[in-house]
């Protein structure tokens, strides 16, 4: 089986190929196990060290639009065997507010471009779409109810959510039209994310937490009785595949659902880093509202409700410790502290 993971050198993209490379298999759409034998890393930089070498892993190295634009063979067409594609690739969410076109030409023109691309090889692979929880948000003319459920209605509040709504209905009416077999979940904030800040709003989700333990200070743009529901790297990704995994009568609606998340407010994360970590590190926190960053997660979903996920056997984390306490002994050999 041949996969394709669209930003398969990022984050979460890398450490769902090195997931589905420790399984070796994947059900896919409750089918029996298949060995996997290729996985085509799709992003801007090339594959990880660790990721490439191993001999079933391929990097197409530029730009995903492009790659998709190309002619005579564009990625799917040098990739026609392929059996499913993860569409992990995007602009996130301050990079869209700050620059429209990127935003518009990453996350909308890109994700068309993939369908049309599926649509042209006739062969109906399975397509994952990684949405976000950022399809929902809160006006003064359209309050949250008390828990976001996969039927509520989407409100989004930035491009980077009505971006990511566009690609969850482009998906279901390519899977209706017969074009693909289709995946779309939410996801929540992932956290804690390794490595270096990126240009996502929720980016201090996981600073707060990675920066202290790093010996480094960070600061915290929001009050602390903000509510924001979270994922652990390790949960996401087991989520994904649980959603391509799943038969076709199991997933039901072409829909989107939501991922299961866990809830906490921004003081808690701050309470349970000191509780993990000690006074030390939790004094190297500073708090300073940013009133664009705030205004940007103030209008993003607090409680999730995953009815579908958890149909599907898809558990949230049992805590926020939990996350903090995975992350620690993931990572406690690069941390100064």
């Amino acid at each position: 089986m041949k996969i394709i993971i669209t930003g398969g050198a990022g984050f979460v993209g890398a450490r769902l190929a090195g997931e589905l490379l420790k399984r070796g298999t994947l059900k896919l759409r409750g089918q029996a196990a298949q060995p996997i034998s290729c996985i085509v890393l799709a992003d801007r930089v090339a594959a990880p060290a660790e990721l490439a070498a191993d001999s079933r892993i391929s990097s197409e190295v530029g730009d995903l639009f492009d790659q998709l634009q190309s002619t005579p063979a564009n990625l799917l067409a040098r990739h026609a065997d392929v059996a499913a594609i993860f569409h992990m690739a995007a602009a996130v969410s301050g990079e869209c507010e700050a620059n429209f076109d990127l935003g518009m030409r990453s996350n909308y023109a890109t994700t068309h471009a993939l369908l049309e691309s599926c649509r042209s090889l006739k062969t109906q692979p399975t397509v994952f779409f990684a949405s976000s929880i950022a399809v929902f948000g809160t006006t003064a003319h359209h309050a949250f109810p008390s828990e976001i459920l996969d039927t509520t209605l989407p409100t989004p509040q930035t491009s980077y959510g009505i971006q990511k709504l566009i690609g969850e209905q482009l998906m279901a009416d390519y899977a209706r039209k017969g074009f693909i077999k289709a995946r779309t979940a939410r996801l929540a904030t992932v956290s804690v994310r390794a490595g270096q800040p990126n240009g996502a709003a929720s980016g201090f989700f996981s600073g707060m937490i990675r920066e202290p333990l790093n010996g480094v200070r960070c600061t915290i743009p929001v009050k602390p009785d903000v509510v924001h529901s979270l994922s652990s790297p390790a949960k996401t990704v087991q989520h994904i595949i649980a959603c391509v995994e799943a038969s076709d009568e199991a997933w039901g609606s072409l829909t989107a659902l939501n991922l299961p998340a866990v809830p906490t407010t921004v003081g808690e994360m701050a309470d349970t880093l000191r509780r993990v970590a000690g006074d030390q590190v939790h004094d190297l926190l500073d708090w300073k509202i940013d009133p664009a960053i705030e205004r940007i997660v103030s209008g993003w979903p607090t409680r999730m409700g995953s009815p579908r996920a958890l149909a599907l056997g898809m558990k949230p984390n049992a805590s926020f410790e939990e996350i903090v306490r995975a992350h620690i002994a993931e990572n406690h050999a690069n941390m100064r502290v």
